[in-house]
């Protein structure tokens, strides 16, 4: 069960804020993740320890027999080592900006015998195909979802209060996308974008795959976890449990693009109150996540144009939000610093 943020110093906070030299509200939405931050960890001075972005990798049944990526499955599985090999886009990030990256295999169709860096937390070699079965069993769906729980509550215990999610997985796009439909009631088609780099002609192709599935399932669904059973992959779903135990820790969670957004709607709806330890870096260049962040109700950091995933919106997002928690805790005041108020 996740508490609600804590309200009883939101009001300390913005006069800790309001008396800093300059302008009131004049540092916008630095103030607000500073507000957040500090409700969050219930304290007037937050701190960010030892960030940490968990990309969780899974590979999905949908893309052995339906034409739903431009790309074969075993990308998945040469990703996760170029990941290894620090070779990613998220590797640079997280090294320039000195966040600590853990890769953990949710459940991708291969075996990494002898990589210790990475963390085995597969579920099975990939999900069934869901354009004929549920993607996974509620054995399963439970399975991912508490390694997911274990695996924030070790970085919890470890020290860590801040912890971003990416992902891998060829055709978790179209898992996405269905969760999308789902949970906003919008219609598939309008859900569907380029994925990995799908022309115009795939991407109808794939609405109208989609458009089965989803007709397929929907009657068998009742709640958040039927609809993860039924159009999940195990990295969303084990990112989905990892979330939700974070904000139970209260950790602020930060969240990447579309995939792993899928993943927050679907904790959303599990427990509302999650949406208040969550910061949201950047609107994805895939066309459904807006209607996910407009869903929410909710601003992203940055709108650059990315649809990479691995994490690595939330990567380039942070150090506007160190920036948030540097002047909240380092920036003078108009009494310290001797200089006059505004009348």
């Amino acid at each position: 069960m996740i508490q609600p943020v804590s309200t009883e110093l939101i009001k300390e906070l913005q006069e800790k804020i309001d008396f800093k030299t300059k302008p009131i509200g004049s540092l916008g939405t630095l103030e607000t993740i500073a507000k957040q931050i500090g409700s969050i960890q219930n304290t007037l001075s937050p701190s960010l320890s030892k960030p940490t972005i968990l990309v969780f990798a899974g590979d999905h049944g949908i893309v052995q027999d339906q034409p739903v990526s431009p790309y074969p499955q075993e990308v998945t599985q040469q990703m996760i080592f170029n990941f290894l090999q620090g070779g990613a886009a998220i590797n640079i990030f997280c090294n320039q900006n000195n966040i600590d990256l853990k890769i953990v295999d949710a459940g991708v169709n291969a075996d990494f015998d002898g990589h210790t860096a990475l963390l085995n937390y597969k579920v099975a070699k990939g999900t069934f195909n869901y354009s004929k079965k549920p993607a996974m069993t509620k054995l399963q769906l439970e399975e991912a979802l508490n390694k997911g729980k274990t695996i924030v509550t070790d970085l919890y215990k470890n020290g860590s209060n801040i912890v971003g999610f990416g992902e891998m997985g060829i055709g978790n796009t179209s898992s996405a996308s269905l969760l999308l439909s789902y949970f906003t009631n919008t219609p598939i088609e309008n859900c569907v974008g380029k994925g990995t780099g799908l022309d115009d002609k795939g991407v109808n192709k794939k609405g109208e795959i989609l458009r089965n599935v989803y007709d397929l399932h929907t009657p068998n669904i009742k709640c958040s976890e039927d609809a993860l059973q039924h159009f999940g992959g195990f990295e969303i779903v084990m990112m989905c449990g990892a979330m939700l135990q974070a904000a139970s820790l209260n950790m602020t969670i930060l969240v990447d693009g579309f995939i792993v957004t899928s993943a927050l709607l679907a904790a959303y709806y599990i427990d509302k109150n999650i949406l208040d330890y969550c910061i949201f870096s950047h609107t994805s260049g895939e066309q459904g996540h807006k209607i996910m962040l407009d869903h929410l109700k909710v601003s992203p950091l940055l709108n650059l144009g990315m649809r990479l995933g691995e994490g690595s919106g939330v990567a380039v997002a942070f150090p506007i939000i160190q920036s948030a928690i540097a002047f909240l805790n380092k920036m003078a005041t108009f009494k310290s610093a001797n200089v006059s108020e505004a009348n």
